[in-house]
This record gives C-alpha cells, structure tokens and sequence, in this order.
C-alpha cells in the first residue's frame, strides 16, 4: 500500500531543463510513475528524446521548445500544457546553472544573469502555473538546488547565492501556498551529468571529486529523479517548505578545481 503512494497516474507534470541530465531523468522518472510529462527545453532534438523515452512507459508526453529566461515562452509552455491536457500537478523547475567565476572577475551583469536563471525563471513559471495547481487536490513544485548553495568555495558567489535565494523562496512560497501547494527543493550534490563530463576530459578530476564524496561515488541523474519523485507524490504529502540534501553525504565541497581569487 505505501508503495501505491509514489504512484501518479492521472497527473500532469512540467518539467523544465528535460533534455538532458538531471531534468530528463526526473522527466523519464515522473512517467514511469504513471505522469503525463511536458518536457520543456531549448534543444528541440533533446527534449523529442526525452517525450519518446517517458512514453515508452505507456503514458502520454509532450516535448515543447521553451526557454525559460523567455516571460512569452513561458505563459506559452503553460498554455500549452492546460491545452493538451486540461491540468498541471506537478512543476518541476530544474533549468538552472551558472558558470564558476572569481568575484573580482564578475561582472554586474553576470551576477544578474545567475539570480535571473536560477531564481527569477523558476518564479515567474510558478507563478504562472500556480492558478493551474491550485484547481488540483494535490498540487507540488520541485526547485532544483544545489548543494553550493550552503557550502562554500572559490568562484561560485554568483550560483551559490542564487540557489540560497532559491532555497528561501521555497520556503516562503511553501509557506504562502500550504496546504494547497506543496513547495520543495532538492540541494543537489555532484551528479555525473554531460556537463561535469566536460570537466573530466583531463586528469584525475573525477577521482578527486569521488575521493572527498563519503559515499565514495558521484551522484547519477537517477538518483534525483528518484528524490524528485517523492516530493512530487502523495508519499510526501506531509512535506512542505523542505530543502533536502541529496550529496552523496558532503559536508564539505569536493569541487576538484581552486578556482584563484585574483
């Protein structure tokens, strides 16, 4: 019985960032739950991939171009997704990022960039999903955080304090919308995704990075979606307003790169 708690059949979720990584894992995640998944990002190619592989478990998926920095294309995601199927559960705001850099090298626009990415997309899009998630009887929106958020190291003030905010506003959204929206995040350690790989062409960088992980691994995109999918079910229907580490136990960085400060 508690198991039937993950199940989803019957919702409808959004998924930004689904075209790869950890987005199209949680994607290919929700469906195997029983979802209908809107797989929402800008690589046309990457997100028919992901609709294809969430409908391999029988269930209904759309792929639609959207970037999320894009006020019109994200009112059109929406739009899109209430027309194709008259509803929106879940939202999950994974699109995110922000390249490292040293303060002294950031520029004012490029610290804006990351609180526009990382906080001000996933604001808009919840907002604009909101009147949708409140006609559901079990209504949920995943942020996707980082573990950088909270530790601390050379060249991430720009993402890490955008992903703080994130975690904030979270909360105080959980705590604006309760009980009628649920509203958590995940703060995401290491994951072995395209991106991190580009870091590993060189070196021992990965070994570096496994070696200060005390579960002695990298995360795999799996292993989020997994997490993801709780906080999107009814089996955290008692969970609100939470930020939930899935690091691979860090409590310190084990970014492999000092970044100088100047």
């Amino acid at each position: 019985m508690l198991m039937e708690r993950f199940r989803l059949d019957g919702r409808v979720a959004i998924v930004t960032g689904a075209g790869r990584g950890i987005g199209r894992a949680i994607a290919i995640g929700l469906a195997e739950a029983g979802a209908r998944v809107v797989c929402a990002a800008r690589t046309v190619a990457q997100i028919e991939e992901t609709a294809e592989a969430a409908r391999a478990h029988g269930n209904e998926a759309l792929a639609l171009r959207c970037d999320v920095n894009d006020a019109e294309a994200s009112q059109a995601l929406v739009d899109a997704t209430r027309e194709a199927f008259g509803r929106i559960d879940i939202l999950v705001n994974n699109a995110g990022g922000h390249p490292p850099c040293p303060v002294l090298k950031l520029s004012d626009r490029s610290f804006e960039d990351a609180f526009r990415f990382n906080v001000g997309q996933a604001m808009r899009l919840s907002r604009m999903a909101i009147p949708s998630l409140l006609e559901s009887d079990g209504a949920s929106i995943v942020n996707i955080s980082s573990a950088m958020s909270h530790l601390v190291d050379s060249g991430f003030v720009a993402y890490g304090t955008a992903k703080a905010a994130l975690n904030h506003m979270t909360r105080l959204m959980a705590c604006e919308f309760a009980p009628r929206i649920r509203v958590n995040a995940l703060a995401v350690g290491a994951v072995e995704t395209d991106a991190l790989g580009l870091l590993f062409r060189s070196g021992n960088l990965r070994e570096q990075m496994v070696a200060e992980t005390p579960m002695g691994r990298l995360g795999q995109p799996e292993d989020i979606a997994i997490a993801a999918l709780y906080l999107a079910s009814p089996a955290s229907s008692w969970v609100t307003g939470k930020v939930f580490e899935v690091d691979g136990g860090t409590v310190d960085t084990n970014w492999p790169l000092r970044i100088p400060a100047f």
